[in-house]
């Protein structure tokens, strides 16, 4: 048997040691978490809709109605009406014809890569990809090819080297926006390189949903790139929607096919019908409510002015998410237990979520943050140490 508490004792070692905290509090701006209140600059909470009294209400209406549970798969008896409406208004809302709700994120994924390779096919990856875009590759049985980040001569020469006898079908994979750096892919000439090979292009805007675009499309509105420069796309409602699950996009046919194939979607539980009433409340919003994602691009702003005179690097990232680099796992954690110190609740992220060597603070920023509250983020930042010298 494997010597799990030596494992144990070598992560902590390592800074690589992981525990959850427990909130006593709605995301928020401002959140009770281990009974310490602190100012949260960590949630994925991008538009603030999380705690909404709207989408808290939806939800109220929605238990009302179905219940807590929704009792079985979409495809016995748990498929309500609400989440027929919801999946009709995410395809309206992403210009696709058709979507279909996953429990999770990570079950979109693996449900998606897995219906539509096998063995004798390709999956061509970024890098930096989210873990559950990787692991559908690899639970699909398809040969997994990664380029190098955002690099589209990379991924041109691997496709070129493909042939028809030992690729099979053909599949490319990006995040939109990339959880951990806040960068963009490069969907335009990711969608011509796909169209030039045939390929399918599955975009994971996560991250990009709700906080791109001037409707809150995501990625191909900012890009200004139509609904079927892509093949499938997929979105998560926990972040900017502040609810939970996910869904993919497409075509009717791709609906159609994952419906009979897709195994997360096939074997797993509905999600809760007042879920599914709270997003369409929360969809509602992030539409119309252009003002949140006027004040995230003023904090974004804001917060990139200040950091050459505090001597930090100002991110590439135009999105919520802003990463400091630190380097060295410890150094991390001890860095952001400084901050913890302050009142500012700055998680450490460290390998394998990021790269050796590439450990970093990860900031974001919600569309309730106050102006006074980044301003005591960039002070304290000042005033921390960032590296061991």
């Amino acid at each position: 048997m494997r010597a799990l508490q030596t494992e144990l004792d070598e992560l902590r070692q390592r800074g690589l040691y992981r525990q959850p905290r427990i909130s006593d509090s709605p995301q928020g701006p401002v959140q009770t978490v281990d009974g310490q209140t602190l100012i949260s600059f960590c949630s994925n909470d991008y538009l603030g809709l999380a705690a909404d009294p709207r989408v808290v209400a939806a939800a109220r209406r929605g238990l009302e109605r179905y219940g807590v549970g929704s009792g079985a798969a979409h495809l016995v008896n748990g498929h309500t009406r609400a989440h027929a409406e919801l999946e009709e208004a995410l395809a309206e809302h992403t210009g696709q014809e058709r979507a279909l709700l996953f429990s999770t994120g990570y079950m979109a994924n693996l449900g998606l890569i897995t219906a539509l390779t096998g063995r004798g096919d390709s999956v061509y990856q970024d890098r930096l990809n989210h873990a559950s875009l990787l692991d559908g590759a690899r639970l699909s049985g398809a040969r997994l090819r990664r380029y190098a980040h955002a690099d589209i001569t990379h991924l041109r020469r691997q496709l070129e080297a493909s042939t028809p006898e030992s690729s099979g079908e053909k599949l490319i994979a990006t995040d939109g926006v990339f959880s951990m750096d806040g960068d963009l892919a490069p969907l335009p000439a990711l969608t011509e390189l796909a169209r030039e090979h045939g390929a399918w292009l599955v975009v994971d805007d996560a991250h990009g949903l709700g906080v791109l675009g001037a409707q809150g499309g995501g990625s191909l509105e900012h890009f200004g790139l139509p609904p079927d420069a892509i093949g499938a796309l997929v979105g998560t409602l926990g972040k900017a929607l502040g609810t939970a699950g996910a869904f993919v996009a497409g075509r009717a046919e791709l609906i159609d096919y994952l419906i009979q194939r897709a195994r997360p979607y096939i074997y797993t539980t509905a999600q809760p019908p007042a879920l599914a009433l709270a997003t369409r409340q929360s969809l509602a919003l992030a539409r119309e409510e252009h003002w949140r994602r006027e004040q995230l691009t003023r904090l974004i702003q804001r917060f990139h002015a200040a950091l050459p005179a505090l001597g930090l690097p100002v991110p590439t990232s135009r999105t919520p998410i802003q990463p400091l680099i630190v380097g060295d796992s410890a150094q991390a954690l001890r860095l952001s237990e400084s901050l913890r110190r302050r009142g500012l609740l700055v998680p450490a992220i460290r390998p394998p979520t990021v790269p050796e060597g590439s450990a970093r603070l990860r900031i974001t920023f919600s569309a309730l943050h106050t102006t006074e509250q980044l301003d005591l983020l960039l002070q304290v930042l000042g005033e921390a140490p960032m590296s061991n010298d």
